[in-house]
């Protein structure tokens, strides 16, 4: 039967092939295609012994071509079919971000003869090769290729990622691998890594005897200007900030950075208790080219921020909290991991369920420390907030997308932007974060009268470390413990922030003792934030980002902007009918007249004009005391710590 109710009378031979099949007797037709059953070809890691010591040597003086090439040894622990691994799961980075798409050149040998291997036709990074009897060493060659411009790869600075520049055997967990790996730099840089350094002939760096895992988790750094710089405290294991910059004025740190950094230390240790590490080093990349950000390692933290970081301070409102990040992430992260994200090799996925606590509660803690040790004032720090409150409510996709279902974002979003941020979202764990974890500090403080806070859960959950070795958790631990401080049901009240559809985590903000508003002129980190960006943000009035030049950057899904029909992309030409200026624009957001805003744009080589049913004025976010209820916020970002090494102490170069 058709939609318009016809029908169409049935063929003769329809009708007697449906008579035949009632009857038993239709014709054969061939079978329906079925999927083929998937064989596993690669050996699933086990917890096991493996004989002998792979030997990793790593050629990274080819800048020009920017090649890292490779050579290892590979101990045989049986003939016959042997698979060999290139990692795809880099350590720390929540996803799949390597791609053995770089790997070229790959030759696989028995001392002797060249071996034949075959890509598996399911997993491309592994290798499948026969090894014939007798034989006890793989040899292997490639080449780690990197994109041309790639900044690891620099006449004046190399970043080695090991996980990288290896294969490994397929059948054992990386920790019960053993790599001893060298590696040849170019003429004149010094490498800096939290791998035990054996030796330097010429420029050769000899590294001793490690675990693939600890290996994989230990990048070096070889730079031609580093200074160093000790922040450790007395009877704690050593901490060094190594500054790595691309001229020698660039090394140059204030004796009161340097102060706060140690005041950092102090106040980390204070919350969160003995170190879970032996050494510790903080790696400061000084290089515009890359990106501001920070990967977090058992023993050591890289980070990369603008080359005039330690220059111009008030430059760097909004990265002034990523150095203590990833040093918290010593405890949250890599001495304490989610059961779920904890895999056995570089090969096996893991999952992110709980990057609200590995990552949200880091950021949450980024933002206390860096108050506490005075990286950011305490006005600083409260403009921060107000931008994190602020983007927590901008977030219209929390209508379809929970907090909780942002920790699936790296399974699937890393390396990809977003056209519409506020509906789609994306790695909200961070920002909401801060604002669930602050819910769950004056949840605890009201219902204990004050006696207790986050403060005693990190450094209950955290504060273990200082044996070794990693240890997993999952949701029931961390509602165990917040039972022991605070008993009530806290299953359920993690479970309705994390799958609410309201911005309910402000509900801490305002136990706090503060409230989210928007006034007409930016604070001086909301300022900042614009100058990262490169455009004006007018999320929060007629839900835009707009570039001076007129480029339209994002537009809020469903705000006034969107509505008018303004896409990102768009150029805007007209304010009002005037010529566009990103002054003229602001002065017509801000007056009190009556009537719509009019703005002019093109976009794919046809022109129109959105009109803005808008008349709220600028809206920058900021936070307003609330007289009537205690600053559990303001004290929350007091210092803890009773004593810290001042900045006498001499500093390495």
């Amino acid at each position: 039967m058709f939609s318009n109710g016809s029908v169409r009378s049935p063929g003769l031979g329809w009708v007697l092939t449906a008579l035949a099949m009632m009857l038993g007797s239709a014709p054969a037709f061939a079978d329906p295609p079925q999927p083929m059953p998937r064989a596993e070809t690669v050996a699933a890691p086990q917890d096991r012994h493996f004989d002998g010591e792979m030997v990793l040597d790593v050629d990274a003086t080819d800048v020009a071509r920017g090649l890292f090439r490779v050579r290892q040894l590979i101990p045989v622990q049986t003939s016959g079919p042997v698979t060999l691994l290139y990692p795809e799961w880099e350590p720390a980075s929540h996803a799949r971000t390597v791609s053995v798409a770089s790997l070229a050149g790959l030759f696989i040998g028995d001392g002797s003869t060249r071996l034949a291997w075959r890509r598996d036709d399911i997993d491309p990074h592994a290798f499948h090769v026969d090894v014939p009897e007798g034989t006890a060493v793989l040899e292997v060659e490639f080449q780690y290729v990197t994109r041309p411009g790639d900044p690891v790869m620099q006449p004046d600075l190399v970043v080695l990622q090991w996980h990288k520049t290896l294969l490994y055997p397929a059948g054992w967990f990386a920790r019960n691998i053993p790599v001893r790996a060298r590696a040849r730099f170019p003429e004149g840089l010094t490498p800096i890594s939290a791998l035990e350094l054996e030796g330097m002939q010429g420029n050769v760096a000899t590294f001793g005897s490690t675990s693939l895992e600890r290996l994989s988790d230990a990048p070096v750094f070889a730079s031609r200007y580093t200074r160093r710089i000790p922040l450790g405290m007395p009877e704690a294991p050593p901490v060094t900030l190594n500054v790595l910059a691309g001229a020698p004025a660039g090394l140059d740190v204030a004796a009161d950075d340097v102060d706060m950094l140690r005041r950092m230390i102090a106040e980390t240790h204070a919350l969160l208790g003995h170190a879970p590490y032996r050494r510790f080093e903080i790696v400061v990349v000084l290089d515009d080219d890359f990106p501001a950000g920070g990967v977090e390692h058992a023993d050591s933290a890289e980070i990369y921020l603008p080359s005039a970081y330690f220059l111009d301070r008030s430059a760097q409102l909004n990265n002034l909290d990523l150095i203590a990040h990833e040093y918290v992430h010593a405890w949250n992260g890599r001495a304490r991991q989610p059961r779920d994200a904890w895999a056995p090799t570089l090969n096996v996925p893991v999952r992110n369920s709980l990057l609200w606590v590995y990552e949200g509660q880091t950021e949450f803690w980024g933002r206390v420390l860096a108050a506490r040790s005075g990286l950011r004032s305490r006005d600083e720090t409260l403009e921060k907030i107000a931008l994190d409150a602020a983007d927590v409510v901008a977030r219209s996709g929390r209508a379809w997308k929970s907090l909780r279902d942002t920790a699936n974002d790296p399974l699937y979003m890393s390396a990809r932007s977003t056209v519409w941020p506020e509906w789609q979202r994306r790695k909200d764990y961070y920002t909401e974060g801060v604002l669930l974890w602050l819910d769950v500090d004056t949840t605890l403080r009201e219902r204990s009268a004050g006696r207790v806070g986050l403060d005693d859960f990190a450094r209950d959950f955290f504060g273990a470390g200082g044996g070794g070795g990693v240890t997993t958790y999952d949701f029931e631990d961390i509602c165990d413990v917040l039972g022991r401080l605070v008993p009530m049901d806290w299953s359920s009240y993690l479970d309705d922030r994390l799958d609410a559809r309201e911005p309910v985590v402000l509900e801490g903000l305002a136990r706090a003792g503060w409230s989210l508003v928007f006034d007409r002129r930016p604070s001086r980190t909301f300022e900042q934030h614009e100058a990262e960006l490169g455009a004006s943000d007018l999320t929060h009035s007629i839900g835009m980002t707009v570039t001076d030049a007129g480029s339209v950057r994002s537009v809020a899904w469903d705000g006034p902007a969107f509505d008018a029909g303004i896409v990102p992309g768009a150029k805007l030409l007209t304010v009002d009918g005037e010529a566009f200026s990103l002054e003229r624009l602001l002065v017509a957001i801000d007056a009190p007249n009556e009537h719509p805003l009019a703005l002019g744009y093109e976009f794919r080589g046809a022109q129109a004009t959105g009109v803005l049913a808008y008349r709220g004025g600028l809206r920058y976010p900021s936070l307003r005391r609330m007289e009537h209820v205690p600053d559990r916020l303001s004290g929350l970002l007091e210092a803890q710590a009773s004593s810290y090494r001042r900045s006498g102490d001499p500093a390495s170069r």
